[in-house]
């Protein structure tokens, strides 16, 4: 059985493609990186057999079910096709009778725990957002409890137990309630968001309409997945609220975001493209910005120099965070990311001709390797 881990326990990893043995190959996916970029098709099965597993623990669909005559879901790039009795990827869609029916995201039901961060937050985009010099306010941060992905490093991995139990449980209305008159800012994050936006876009305009001092800015933390259509409503409250879209570019390789994510990118930088045409309309604050978790062994400079490329090629002004990596989940025996490795990746970023590029979590680089 394979076991995930939330601690660090390292040791040696051996990659099943080329055999070579490091601190930086993970024992539970056993491949290593060059072996994901350079012979995707004899290493990619097992990594999707890893993904099951990883999903069998609590329930969840190991694919996105793709039944022939099946109810289409839209919410995100998966597009869920779900035959009689299946469950949608994420673990919040079925078909009943041939109907498509929410089990949590929408605005009667979303699957979530909230908690009020003391402003300024910890956040991603704290370095960048409005809010960060708002002293005595705080943020309401809501995680929501599904994702489109399956991140086999996801630092908040236990968003698939909510999941699982479908619970704890809120309407749209009871949640935009708890943002009072010192709530300062909604971030919506988990999981992520995509599964369950129509429940975050309900509460974004039920806490605004019920606003009357201060302003109160919508901000998202995503992977970017959710449809177009929900992305172009989730900018426009970002936009006229004042609020911060942050994407998580994970892997800009599309065989390694499958080995690590499980899934395609594709419409993640499709929609992080779009939103980066809006970008000049509102430099300040920054609508957008985007991180990446800096995996050791699996996510390195050159990585992070084609994601930063695409970034710049957007907008060279765009803010990009570089996260340092706490082993977890699948990937729990990995070290977490070294000063070398973090300080290549940021000369990386900036070398691709971005000149807002920060490394976050510093406190968790290492000397080890």
């Amino acid at each position: 059985m394979i076991r995930y881990l939330s601690a660090p326990r390292l040791k040696e990893g051996t990659c099943r493609g080329c055999g070579r043995s490091s601190l930086l190959i993970a024992a539970n996916l056993a491949v290593c990186l060059d072996c994901i970029r350079q012979q995707p098709g004899r290493v990619l099965p097992h990594l999707k057999a890893v993904h099951a597993e990883a999903r069998r623990q609590f329930g969840l669909p190991a694919e996105p079910p793709r039944a022939a005559e099946g109810v289409l879901c839209t919410f995100c790039a998966n597009e869920c096709r779900l035959g009689e009795g299946e469950l949608g990827y994420c673990g919040l869609r079925s078909n009943r009778g041939g109907k498509l029916q929410h089990l949590g995201g929408t605005a009667a039901r979303g699957i979530l725990e909230w908690y009020y961060d003391p402003l300024p937050t910890n956040c991603v985009a704290e370095w960048v957002c409005a809010e960060r010099d708002s002293r005595g306010f705080k943020n309401l941060a809501v995680f929501y409890g599904a994702c489109g992905f399956d991140c086999l490093f996801c630092q908040n991995w236990h968003y698939r137990t909510l999941a699982h139990r479908l619970a704890p449980a809120m309407s749209a209305q009871e949640l935009a309630d708890c943002a009072d008159e010192r709530t300062a800012c909604i971030c919506y994050f988990g999981g992520d968001p995509s599964p369950q936006m129509a429940h975050a876009i309900a509460t974004a305009r039920l806490a605004l309409r019920q606003r009357r001092t201060r302003p109160l800015r919508i901000c998202w933390e995503t992977n970017g997945s959710m449809s177009p259509a929900l992305l172009r409503q989730v900018a426009a409250l970002a936009m006229d609220s004042g609020g911060t879209i942050k994407f998580d570019l994970k892997a800009w390789d599309e065989n390694l975001h499958l080995a690590l994510c499980g899934l395609s990118n594709e419409r993640t930088l499709e929609n992080f493209a779009w939103l980066g045409g809006l970008f000049g309309q509102r430099p300040e604050p920054p609508l957008l910005t985007a991180s990446t978790l800096i995996v050791p062994g699996y996510i390195d400079a050159q990585e992070v120099g084609d994601i930063a490329r695409f970034i710049a090629s957007l907008d060279p002004a765009i803010p990009y965070s570089l996260l340092a990596f706490y082993p977890h989940f699948f990937m729990g025996d990995l070290p977490t990311t070294s000063r070398r490795h973090a300080s290549e990746c940021w000369e990386a970023a900036r070398a691709a001709g971005l000149v807002n590029v920060k490394i976050g979590n510093l406190h968790l680089l290492s000397d080890l390797y």
